[in-house]
């Protein structure tokens, strides 16, 4: 049994730099426990599997142990494979998966990618979270993760996390989104998952489906310009 993959860093231009994540086309699918075999043998946040079914992609995403409900860079890592080295003639992809159709679209060497909107709601944060964090949050939100929003983008770069509390946490498949207005750009944010081989994520696509709706709001803004702010930065577009 022999497939290619392919390693791309999403949200950057850089080497090195924004989210590293593995697309794999299948022909076929395979069964679920060798698709988290070759996640876990991968060894980065995400690994994508597609099937290709004509009008749509069937698109699907594991970490090294579950399969994800929504991954943003790995779903712009397959757009690129699609586009830049499978020869694929189509100017706008419809992603079949769990969270629905996701259609990205390329224009001008450039992608687009239109994803759901997860709305955070104010909510309680659980004592286990807030003792792993050496800083309060100001805020405390919830969609499908934790939004924890600061005072400043300082503070959200001086943030450390007692992982053995952290990791008591079960939010699967959620994570912690930390966020502020940023020095240099609209809003900076960083993302946490409990229980996972890879505890911070580089850049995290699926956060920004609550981040994006919360800060349009807050800031009263439809264009705005994002940086995930872990030590590989990423940078998104909105």
């Amino acid at each position: 049994m022999k497939h290619n993959i392919y390693q791309i860093d999403a949200f950057t231009d850089t080497i090195f730099g924004g989210n590293p994540a593995c697309v794999v086309p299948l022909d076929n699918w395979l069964s679920d426990e060798i698709l988290l075999k070759i996640a876990k043998e991968n060894a980065v946040a995400e690994t994508a599997f597609f099937v290709d079914k004509g009008e749509k992609i069937h698109l699907r995403w594991f970490t090294p142990e579950i399969e994800m409900d929504l991954c943003g860079h790995a779903t712009l890592a397959t757009a690129h494979s699609l586009a830049t080295i499978l020869d694929y003639k189509k100017d706008k992809i419809v992603f079949e998966t769990l969270s629905g159709d996701l259609i990205v679209k390329i224009e001008n060497g450039k992608y687009k990618m239109n994803f759901p909107s997860r709305m955070p709601i104010v909510d309680i944060l659980p004592p286990t979270i807030s003792k792993s964090l050496n800083i309060q949050p100001k805020e405390i939100l919830k969609s499908r993760d934790y939004v924890l929003v600061y005072e400043n983008e300082t503070e959200v770069r001086n943030i450390k996390i007692d992982r053995q509390l952290f990791d008591q946490i079960n939010i699967d498949p959620g994570g912690v989104i930390v966020t502020a207005i940023g020095d240099n750009c609209d809003f900076i944010s960083r993302f946490f998952t409990p229980q996972a081989s890879i505890l911070e994520d580089p850049v995290t696509g699926s956060a920004h489906c609550s981040l994006i709706p919360f800060w349009a709001k807050r800031l009263n803004k439809k264009e705005l310009y994002a940086q995930q702010v872990s030590e590989r930065l990423g940078k998104v577009v909105l």
